[in-house]
């Protein structure tokens, strides 16, 4: 997929990095994300895998924030990664109102639903804090259409993978992307249960 099919804010940030040609991962997985296939993309650190994240979440999303449920939610495995990766955002969504919220175990709950409650287009959080704002309903699903977990090499420990795939029972229709460095075997079962006929991209 070439970059210039993005929208314009999206090119023009991408231009201003000196990313004019995808990455390896981006040429195998950018049409496929387009087409609505859930994916996982495996390749090791600095292969372009969360850019690809980023740009495929604000492609998807068309750069405009609408109503107050978020549209897209990232998992990441803690409170550093989770602010990191919305200073990462906001250098690809200037000159788009696509709003990003990051909700991670460090923060007051009450102020993170009050927060919620104004709206947004993007969570950023781990998945011990999503899980709980989402069982106080504080975060809404109805208008999800992205679940990503960020270097997911993270998920298989104390009980995180019970949280992600109990918030997945409660999603109705929604497109599903995986990015971590290796393909755990136990991947598996996410493919079993949510992520049906999922595609696998591994670059070196």
């Amino acid at each position: 997929m070439s970059l210039k099919k993005f929208i314009e804010p999206l090119k023009d940030n991408l231009k201003k990095q000196g990313i004019e040609t995808p990455f390896p991962i981006q040429q195998q997985s950018l049409s496929l994300i387009k087409g609505g296939t859930n994916l996982f993309g495996i390749g090791p650190d600095g292969c372009g895998k969360t850019t690809t994240l980023i740009i495929s979440v604000i492609q998807k999303l068309k750069g405009v924030a609408i109503d107050d449920a978020p549209r897209a939610m990232i998992f990441v495995k803690d409170k550093q990664a989770a602010l990191d990766l919305q200073e990462h955002f906001k250098i690809y969504t200037k000159g788009t109102d696509l709003r990003i919220y990051c909700a991670y175990d460090e923060h007051n709950l009450e102020l993170q639903r009050e927060e919620l409650y104004l709206g947004i287009d993007i969570v950023i959080g781990t998945p011990k804090r999503i899980s709980k704002l989402f069982f106080l309903n504080s975060i809404h699903l109805t208008e999800l259409q992205l679940f990503c977990i960020e270097d997911a090499d993270f998920i298989f420990r104390n009980n995180i993978f019970t949280d992600i795939t109990r918030i997945t029972e409660s999603i109705d229709k929604c497109q599903y992307l995986i990015f971590a460095n290796k393909f755990d075997a136990r991947f598996e079962r996410f493919q079993e249960s949510f992520m049906f006929n999922s595609q696998v991209i591994i670059v070196d």
